[in-house]
């Protein structure tokens, strides 16, 4: 070990640049649908002695001492971002003579970017650096810090954060019940760091110990959870989640738009499954509806004829303001509750939008250019001014989130916490069956947990599914199948902490790290002088 460390740490230049790099795009083997979270005691070790070579000359000032450390950290990002991210490239393809030139911009640019925030957490890291465990606790800070950023700055986003690699399974998922994702990021990078203290083996005791008694608190903290039955269900509603796999070369044909629509239908109105009641709440992918209301107002007077007495039925759609066809309109990536007389009787548009996906970022600018909107649709969308839950049967609140709104941790939990239920609806057939999809779940089944309550997946192509408030997945349907859930669903959970403990908590961890890794700096400079 100490053999492999100290070749590792004398690696200088493109070697040096290339191992940062491999080490973080094996990482992302850890991340659904591979979850070999294994690959992460090896990949942040190695990071780490990285970080160990990574020193200026002494008679540099101290941003230029800095340097070497942000760029380790920013190969090791990029190669990270570029393993877990390339599926992006897929959604240019769908419609590839108008944007495959896009291709490089997208598969390249946003892991180019993103790559940044590891690069600050490794430069944050390095100033409190040491050569004993303090440093895996200035690692651990370090990310933590980087992964919090990630959520808010330039829109946000914090996808296949690295405490993900540490829940693969709802066993080891309930942790960020306590510690949020900002606690729990920086505990997988601590925890998967510590066999680099055999290098050196100062520490390593206390690492060893620290590692076993971290994981085993993790470990046995979510066996009790999953152990400890739920309080009793207080109410319950029957659901049908309906997965119509659509291809997205027919999605805004006019010729295919009848075809889709009855296709809906028929699966939302077929006779329950073996053992099932009829479904009080039928859910819709995001955008299901293949066409606007304002121009098909006879699509309602057939939905009011499926949905029998009590029943309501939840689409994603596009919702149009201003008029039909009006130069004037604004359009929004919606979801309407629509009842058994056929009104639609609530909406919630999108507030969190993709940016070139679904609207165009300094439009002027990009426009002189000829570039436009990437892949969302044949219009911009315009943002929602605020989310809501919507009335649906049993009195229950559900609160709809639209595709990647659900990877956001406080925005999910700050809409949750005066409701019941978690409803997501997305659309990721843009990304085909590559890892995106299943990465997309995993997230959005990490927020049922956060936040105690069950979760109900629309996709339209995958991965659908019913998720209980301890991340089980009660029922789900394959990418690309085609079918409909029947599944009742209980309502007794609650978070065991609020979102604003869990939140405290995770900086509180942070601050911990934090501190440790000042300590032991300022005690190792003064043994040192």
């Amino acid at each position: 070990m100490q053999r492999f460390a100290g070749r590792i740490i004398l690696l200088w230049g493109w070697r040096r640049s290339l191992i940062a790099f491999a080490a973080g795009a094996l990482a992302v083997l850890a991340q659904a649908p591979y979850d070999f979270f294994a690959v992460c005691f090896v990949s942040f070790p190695v990071l780490v002695w990285l970080l160990d070579g990574a020193t200026g000359e002494a008679s540099d000032g101290w941003l230029r001492r800095l340097r070497p450390a942000f760029a380790i950290g920013w190969w090791f990002g990029f190669g990270y971002f570029l393993a877990g991210l390339w599926w992006i490239g897929q959604a240019l393809l769908v419609e590839a003579d108008s944007f495959a030139w896009a291709l490089p911009f997208a598969v390249v640019g946003i892991p180019f970017g993103l790559a940044f925030f590891y690069g600050f957490a490794t430069i944050v890291a390095r100033l409190f650096w040491n050569s004993d465990i303090g440093r895996i606790a200035a690692l651990a800070f370090g990310f933590g810090l980087a992964e919090w950023l990630r959520d808010f700055l330039f829109t946000g986003f914090p996808w296949n954060a690295v405490g993900y690699a540490a829940m693969p399974v709802p066993l080891l998922m309930q942790s960020v019940s306590v510690t949020g994702m900002i606690g729990m990021n920086a505990l997988a990078v601590f925890v998967f760091s510590l066999p680099a203290l055999a290098a050196t083996r100062r520490h390593l005791g206390l690492g060893l110990a620290l590692l076993v008694a971290l994981v085993a608190a993790h470990v046995g903290f979510g066996y009790f959870r999953l152990a400890v039955p739920a309080p009793p269900a207080t109410r319950s509603v029957d659901v049908r989640i309906v997965q119509p796999a659509v291809d997205l070369s027919e999605k805004w044909d006019a010729s295919v738009r009848d075809r889709i629509f009855a296709t809906l239908v028929g699966i939302s109105a077929k006779a329950p499954e073996q053992g099932h009641a009829k479904p009080q709440l039928i859910l819709w992918p995001e955008t299901s509806v293949p066409f606007l209301f304002t121009e098909r107002p006879d699509a309602l007077t057939a939905l009011g004829d499926m949905l029998g007495d009590g029943q309501m039925l939840i689409a994603g759609v596009v919702r149009e303001e201003g008029g039909a066809g009006n130069a004037g309109s604004r359009y929004y990536n919606s979801v309407v509750a629509i009842n058994d007389k056929g009104e639609i009787v609530d909406a919630v548009d999108k507030v969190h939008l993709v940016p070139f996906g679904e609207y165009l970022p300094f439009a002027g600018l990009f426009e002189r250019f000829g570039i436009g909107q990437l892949v969302a649709g044949p219009m911009n969308f315009a943002a929602g001014n605020e989310r809501h839950p919507i009335a649906v049967p049993n009195g229950l609140r559900a609160v709809p989130f639209i595709c990647y709104e659900v990877i956001f941790p406080d925005l999910v939990a700050v809409d949750a916490a005066s409701s019941e239920l978690i409803v997501n609806v997305t659309n990721d057939a843009w990304f085909g069956d590559t890892p995106g999809p299943y990465q997309h779940f995993r997230q959005a089944q990490i927020r049922a947990v956060e936040n105690g309550v069950p979760l109900l997946r629309a996709a339209n192509n995958g991965i659908s599914a019913v998720v209980d408030s301890r991340g089980r997945i009660v029922d789900a349907l394959a990418v690309d199948a085609r079918g409909a859930i029947d599944a009742h669903v209980p309502v007794s959970g609650q978070p065991l902490l609020s979102a604003d403990q869990r939140r405290i908590n995770g900086l509180l961890i942070m601050l911990l790290f934090a501190l440790a890794a000042f300590t032991l700096n300022v005690r190792q400079r003064l043994r040192v002088n």
